[in-house]
């Protein structure tokens, strides 16, 4: 009995030694498989509230979408969804620009001379609805870029008041927000979210046909001169 025992012993231990690792193998199978389906059927992050933007950021139409997110849309339906920078040409030109964005500014950087001293200001895009209006029905989708946010809640607005109805702002923009934290080297830099720092496509390269602005839109005469 003791040999029989001792037998069935050894055969069940070595049942365990086979089927010890088979069981973990198929638990972890399982739980990567689980995630797998869990990543393809989840919903994605819903865009931010009004209450949980600064008010700058809010636009009359309500929607919203991140840097990331205006990618994933624009990738998903490339000939329906359309991204509009609103920055000046300067901006778009040397500081760098989604590849796939039209530049249709909200605005120009202007200079005048007071005192023989040389100022800036700034001159609001009077052709920006009808350069829209060119491109893009109502009904179309837009997401509308600017640096962080700001011009492109105003540029939302200016179309939502034109019966544009699906365009989203794009809260982070191109840039995105300033680091807030006076222990960080970056503190004031704007490297804490945005299409730049998301890492996602951008190019210095310009094609002239997708900045649409009027001639002599932003031209100044400077007093003096």
């Amino acid at each position: 009995m003791k040999q029989l025992a001792s037998a069935i012993s050894r055969r069940c231990f070595a049942a365990k030694r086979v089927l010890v690792p088979l069981i973990l193998v198929a638990v972890i199978c399982f739980l990567a498989t689980a995630g797998v389906v869990r990543a393809q059927t989840e919903k994605p992050a819903p865009v931010a509230a009004d209450s949980q933007l600064p008010e700058g950021k809010q636009t009359t139409l309500g929607l919203y979408v991140t840097a990331r997110e205006a990618y994933e849309m624009w990738r998903a339906a490339p000939d329906k969804v359309m991204i509009i920078d609103v920055r000046t040409p300067e901006e778009f030109a040397l500081i760098g620009h989604a590849e796939m964005a039209w530049n249709i500014p909200y605005g120009f950087i202007t200079y005048r001379r007071v005192g023989g001293k040389v100022e800036h200001g700034a001159k609001l895009n009077p052709d920006l609805v009808a350069e829209v209006k060119n491109l893009a029905q109502p009904t179309d989708t837009l997401l509308l870029m600017c640096r962080s946010g700001g011009r492109s809640a105003q540029a939302v607005n200016q179309l939502a008041a034109a019966g544009f109805t699906n365009v989203y702002n794009i809260t982070d923009g191109m840039e995105g927000d300033k680091v807030k934290d006076p222990e960080s080297v970056f503190d004031g830099k704007r490297v804490k979210n945005g299409w730049k720092n998301w890492g996602l496509p951008w190019t210095y390269s310009l094609d002239p046909t997708r900045i649409l602005i009027e001639e002599g839109t932003s031209k100044q005469t400077v007093p003096g001169s």
